[in-house]
């Protein structure tokens, strides 16, 4: 299902708006360049992200979009344990996980004109140069890469048909991969001098041996910023505890900017805190005034733009946190979690934000347990691995690639059943609950995926024949599945029963028709649905031509809830709207909670 986003309480309808939005003339598009100083990983995105939101709370309509510098033409092919998740737009576009953040913090879906890599934008250059797009020029990095850059930049927001584009660019001043992309900001900049502001997001770090907040590198990294012939409008200041006002002085001469333009921005507990934070500091405001725009709020420009009321939003921060007195215990069973000394939750990202928001929707408050899938690929029931899982309130094995740790999986899945532990499977963990339940209750002795074991006597996961032409000539991308695709459901089913509530509230009429983003290449094989079908697990969730399995799922009387969807479901759960599919699951855990009754054995 589509979500679109529903108008909130006290926005931007009110006549004082109204009046704003007819006074402003709208002579220029604005843009704002957020960059990094320091180091990266200090929440540029997250920034980017709630200033996005600010500015829509006030009524402006916005893009944002997000610069990966790297010559990966998308983030399709990297390794999730050291780029994080792969974020899969609408359009089917493979991006890197803050384009994840964009649609949460806006509550709408962004193009794949939101997002630029240097991959992207070399290919272009020399694809138009091979076809004598450039009439016999000679072809070089400047002007033609950073025109095409800024083409992009402005292309972006012609398709949005927003007011004001918010360009995060990936990694940190100093780095050699983004001084092009700076570069085509700068020229932007002196096109349209009063249109164009940069933001640098910059660490303040505390040694420990001195116990004191230094501003010197934050100070060198403005200045590297100023050797490209840019000039910080606005500092936002990470850091572990409060920027004082000594320190932001200190910036801001230092700087050649306002000290109230210099924004602290501490460690919080959540990430969806720093929008209300940045408001008491008036940002949005602040933003608007180096923007010069005359008024600091007006009314949206397009019918279907989502609407963010910060009432709606603090409600939901709070929503998240509240609730401790009714805590479920939730595994995330996956193979990417380890690397070295390290626990790693980034490539599974939106899978925990879409916990988060169902939390407050199901009024619970998920402890999420990461558990390596690996734990279970040996021993018995009785094993430290499996006594952890009788803790458990639910259990979810998200979405993978390969077949490291797939055993464990598959006995992971199967306890699940057999013990009535809530399980929702998602894209992968679909797959192998359907494996598991052809293996162990239709007895199809080494049933598999052809993705593991193509020699398998029993693919009840396999590749559909025009992808299988695809592989061979070499082309893995083109043979995925890939972005938004229609799924028809069975009336009376647990999901159809799950999609019928928007939010938690009863929708007008069961819906039976949604539509969800798919990342994967395998399906379930057509000659074993009626066979599975026959034997007891249910295909709720079809596509309009019947062939392609999106849901599947054991009955109530069954099971409590044990289901599985070959789309990733946590790509459209946004805070303000949280993903049906993720509520219930919750709601099963939490009636379910201390109702586990544990078998004797899983061999």
């Amino acid at each position: 299902m589509k979500r679109r986003a529903r108008p909130q309480n006290g926005r931007h309808g009110s006549t004082k708006a109204k009046k704003h939005s007819q006074r402003i003339l709208k002579p220029h598009h604005k843009y704002i360049f957020v960059v990094g100083g320091v180091m990266s990983g200090v929440g540029k995105g997250v920034a980017t992200s709630s200033i996005g939101t600010l500015l829509a709370a006030k009524g402006w309509t916005v893009n944002l979009a997000k610069v990966d510098p790297y010559l990966n033409v998308d983030a399709g092919t990297m390794n999730p344990t050291e780029h994080g998740e792969v974020f899969v737009l609408d359009n089917g576009l493979e991006t890197d996980q803050d384009m994840g953040n964009y649609e949460r913090f806006l509550n709408r879906d962004l193009t794949g004109d939101d997002y630029i890599t240097s991959g992207m934008v070399y290919k272009h250059v020399i694809e138009k140069e091979r076809a004598l797009g450039y009439g016999g020029k000679c072809v070089e990095a400047i002007p033609h890469i950073r025109d095409e850059i800024v083409r992009r930049f402005e292309h972006s927001a012609k398709v949005n048909k927003s007011d004001i584009s918010i360009i995060e660019i990936g990694g940190t001043v100093g780095d050699y991969q983004n001084i092009m992309f700076i570069e085509a900001a700068r020229v932007l900049k002196i096109r349209h001098p009063n249109d164009v502001i940069f933001i640098m997001v910059s660490y303040l770090p505390v040694p420990g041996t001195l116990g004191e907040m230094k501003t010197r590198p934050t100070q060198n990294a403005v200045h590297q910023l100023a050797s490209y012939g840019v000039t910080a409008d606005i500092i936002i200041a990470r850091a572990d505890m409060p920027l004082d006002d000594r320190r932001k002085e200190k910036i801001a001469v230092a700087c050649n900017l306002p000290a109230k333009r210099v924004i602290s921005a501490p460690d919080i507990e959540s990430i969806y805190d720093v929008p209300i934070n940045f408001e008491r500091d008036r940002l949005g405001d602040i933003v608007l005034e180096a923007l010069n725009v005359p008024f600091g709020e007006r009314s949206g420009a397009l019918k279907d733009e989502p609407l963010i009321s910060m009432d709606a939003w603090k409600k939901m921060t709070k929503g998240i946190k509240n609730y401790v007195d009714k805590p479920l215990k939730i595994a995330i069973v996956g193979k990417y979690f380890n690397t070295g000394d390290f626990v790693l939750t980034d490539a599974y990202i939106s899978v925990l934000e879409a916990i988060k928001f169902s939390g407050y929707a199901a009024q619970v408050k998920p402890i999420i347990h990461t558990v390596n899938a690996r734990d279970f690929e040996k021993g018995s029931v009785g094993d430290a691995a499996y006594a952890k899982l009788d803790e458990m309130d639910g259990v979810i094995v998200p979405g993978g690639f390969g077949e490291s740790g797939i055993e464990g999986k598959l006995n992971v899945i199967r306890y699940c059943r057999e013990n009535k532990i809530p399980y929702f499977g998602l894209c992968y963990g679909m797959q192998l609950m359907t494996i598991e339940y052809a293996r162990n209750v239709l007895g199809l002795a080494g049933a598999h995926t052809a993705e593991i074991d193509p020699k398998s006597p029993h693919l009840i996961i396999d590749i559909m024949p025009d992808q299988k032409k695809k592989i061979a000539t070499g082309d893995y991308g083109g043979s995925m599945r890939l972005g938004l695709y229609p799924a028809k459901l069975t009336k009376g089913s647990v999901a159809q029963e799950a999609y019928s509530q928007f939010a938690g509230k009863p929708l007008p009429r069961p819906t039976t028709v949604i539509r969800e983003r798919h990342r994967h290449r395998y399906e379930v094989n057509p000659k074993y649905i009626d066979r599975i079908e026959k034997g007891g697990l249910v295909f709720s969730g079809k596509s309009p031509d019947g062939t392609l399995m999106e849901i599947a799922e054991l009955p109530r009387t069954e099971h409590p809830f044990f289901l599985g969807t070959q789309f990733h479901p946590e790509f459209l759960a946004r805070p303000l709207m949280p993903h049906p599919l993720f509520t219930e699951f919750l709601k099963a855990a939490k009636i379910n909670k201390g109702k586990v009754v544990v078998t004797e054995n899983i061999g």
